[in-house]
């Protein structure tokens, strides 16, 4: 059995690779989500988010994964000074925010500031994120909708405003 530590110390295995057997231990049960924070909250910021990145993964295909302790782990890292950290969070909120509806106002508070952050994956991320909030049509999309309409004014990538837009447009179809 391969220990989280033994996972990332191992100079053979590539980054693509490390990601991928990170995978497998979450999902056979070999490395535990609590664990797997733990060694996160410590880790240099690239193994966070390689950490985070598995959790992702996992969730894609089985949002259930995710326990409410590892969405607390991922709205922290959505303060993370390193970009892969905080789209790899986001990310993995996206997956799984319809779980934990109380928990949205929340999530649209941590999400919300990397929505205006320069780099694009941020954005796009948040963006993901955010969209899956609204389309969850709670009380919540009374504030939350004209903000999103005021980040699809000032955005200019075209692939994220056409996630916020995409989301709008459900909304206004299900009002």
């Amino acid at each position: 059995m391969m220990t989280l530590e033994e996972l990332f110390a191992d100079p053979l295995l590539k980054a693509k690779d490390r990601s991928a057997h990170l995978r497998v231990l979450l999902l056979e049960g070999t490395i535990k989500v609590p664990a797997l924070i733990a060694f996160a909250e410590k880790a240099k910021p690239v193994v966070k988010a390689t950490c985070i990145e598995g959790l992702e993964y996992v969730t894609k295909a089985k949002p259930e994964f995710l326990p409410e302790a590892a969405l607390d782990f991922c709205l922290r890292a959505l303060k993370d000074k390193e970009p892969r950290v905080k789209w790899e969070a986001a990310r993995t909120i996206a997956n799984t925010i319809q779980r934990f509806p109380a928990r949205a106002e929340e999530a649209v508070k941590a999400l919300l500031p990397n929505a205006s952050y320069e780099g694009t994956v941020v954005r796009w991320s948040a963006a993901h994120a955010l969209a899956k909030v609204i389309s969850m049509r709670t009380p919540l999309n009374r504030t939350l909708i004209p903000k999103a309409e005021a980040i699809v004014e000032r955005e200019t990538e075209n692939s994220i405003r056409k996630i916020y837009e995409a989301a709008l447009k459900r909304a206004a179809k299900g009002a």
